[in-house]
């Protein structure tokens, strides 16, 4: 019980950072775009970004730097509130739709796509690739079902300040494979 109630203090201390990041860096979307070396990718015909929330990083620009290079656009969509993720090609010149959690995601309409990189909302990182997410499981039960059809990068994207010395990594954690930061890319591994 104790461990649950620390996870969900450490979850508000780290909204609360986020958004103190948010607000000190404007720019930081932007900035994480810019650094991203394509070249160290691995190659990608889909990609997934994700629609942020409160004071996650946008990947707007980084995702219309991916959809230059020709990938095609994906969103996660949350069907139901206990099935893992799903992904729907998207189109910025159509209208989105709340899935199972309210999330603004492509209708249900748009065409299936399984990502070969996904680019994943982080609350705090390390530099072994540990992601700390909303606490849902969501992420961490999508990726084991893709990576267990097929090879998936998965790039976390956060602020630099949600860097931590070391997260504690469960069994059912899915690592990232690299980070991005408004101030640098780092590989895992």
């Amino acid at each position: 019980m104790a461990e649950a109630s620390d996870k969900t203090a450490l979850r508000r201390r780290l909204r609360e950072l986020r958004r103190e990041l948010a607000a000190a860096t404007p720019d930081a979307a932007q900035r994480a775009a810019a650094n991203l070396p394509l070249e160290r990718l691995p190659p990608f015909a889909a990609f997934s970004g994700y629609y942020p929330l409160g004071s996650e990083i946008d990947p707007g620009p980084l995702m219309v730097r991916l959809a230059v290079h020709g990938a095609a656009p994906a969103l996660p969509v949350a069907a139901s509130r206990d099935a893992p993720l799903e992904f729907r090609l998207w189109d910025p010149r159509e209208g989105l739709e709340k899935d199972a959690f309210g999330i603004p995601a492509p209708p249900l309409w748009a065409p299936d796509v399984i990502p070969d990189l996904v680019v994943a909302p982080v609350l705090a990182f390390d530099r072994r690739g540990s992601r700390l997410g909303q606490g849902a499981g969501h992420y961490d039960r999508t990726l084991k079902n893709l990576r267990a059809a097929r090879p998936v990068f998965v790039l976390g994207l956060a602020y630099s300040g949600q860097e931590v010395a070391e997260l504690p990594a469960e069994p059912h954690d899915e690592p990232l494979d690299a980070i991005l930061t408004e101030t640098e890319y780092i590989e895992v591994g």
